[in-house]
């Protein structure tokens, strides 16, 4: 399935190797519609694409997971914001609708963003109301609604259901970043402190890319933004986890080109989907023994 908003891959209603496993990716796309009209070099923008992290992710339906990816880039409207973090200082007029600027939106990185790198604006120009609008109505509402249908579908289902919230992360942090200057691990796992998916299944996450040599740290500097808290219920079987994976793993990050590294990056997530597809399969039938393989 495919729209102005995301492009989808699900396994078919009656799939016997169906799981209630989401994965969405929603800064994977370096599209930047023409009523844009941004002023900020490209270089700058494409510094906050999620460069082919839709393509290291893949593997993951052929084990009867669904994936979702946006076709919008972030910098023109970020699904992975509240609806109402809307940045006043962007705007001609006052907003019609109660907003709730958040520290995001207060360092330029808001449902619609300021900057595209710190002191590099994204416009010299307002937006005026009704852009603003057209952004949330064609492209940020339909994002959610459909990965809102595909949790809630995959709960009904099977009583419980697993989403990884997908993203890519600098190696070392911006001025933009609360870690500005530090160098990053390989993987951040973000469950928002244990409240939006369960602390065990985060942790098994970990233990699994630890297994395969990599670097792992959870809730730091990530824990989860919008995504990971707008759908998750653990309490009910609703779990959600963001993954960052650091871009010096798979790409240049100059030249945004991908690295050797890419096909093995890629190959791992696919054993780690994989490992998951068992995992939770273990947990719908509760025979599940909580130790990486």
């Amino acid at each position: 399935m495919m729209q102005d908003a995301y492009s989808l891959i699900t396994p078919a209603a009656d799939d016997d190797k169906f799981i209630p496993l989401i994965f969405d990716s929603p800064h994977s796309s370096r599209v930047c519609p023409p009523d844009m009209q941004t002023t900020a070099p490209e270089a700058a923008l494409m510094s906050g694409w999620d460069a082919y992290v839709d393509e290291l992710w893949s593997g993951a339906t052929q084990f009867g997971a669904s994936l979702l990816a946006a076709r919008v880039h972030r910098s023109y409207i970020d699904f992975n914001r509240a609806r109402s973090d809307i940045d006043p200082e962007l705007l001609e007029q006052p907003w019609p609708e109660v907003i709730q600027v958040s520290e995001k939106s207060q360092a330029g990185m808001g449902l619609i963003r300021r900057y595209a790198l710190p002191g590099v604006p994204m416009y010299e120009r307002k937006l005026s109301i009704a852009e603003v609008l057209q952004r949330i109505d064609r492209y940020y509402d339909p994002y959610h609604a459909q990965l809102q249908q595909l949790i809630s579908a995959a709960h009904a289902r099977c009583g419980q259901v697993w989403h990884i919230d997908c993203h890519s992360m600098k190696s070392v942090g911006n001025a933009m970043n609360i870690d500005n200057g530090a160098r990053r691990p390989d993987f951040v796992l973000g469950d928002r402190n244990g409240s939006a998916a369960d602390p065990a299944f985060t942790l098994w996450v970990a233990q699994q890319l630890q297994a395969q040599g990599y670097l792992v740290k959870i809730n730091d500097p990530y824990r989860g933004a919008e995504l990971v808290r707008a759908y998750s219920d653990p309490q009910h079987g609703r779990n959600s986890i963001q993954i960052e994976i650091n871009r010096a793993l798979y790409m240049d990050e100059q030249s945004l080109q991908r690295s050797a590294g890419f096909v093995t990056l890629q190959n791992n997530l696919t054993l780690l989907v994989e490992s998951m597809s068992r995992y939770i399969v273990g947990k719908l039938v509760g025979k599940f023994v909580d130790k990486p393989d």
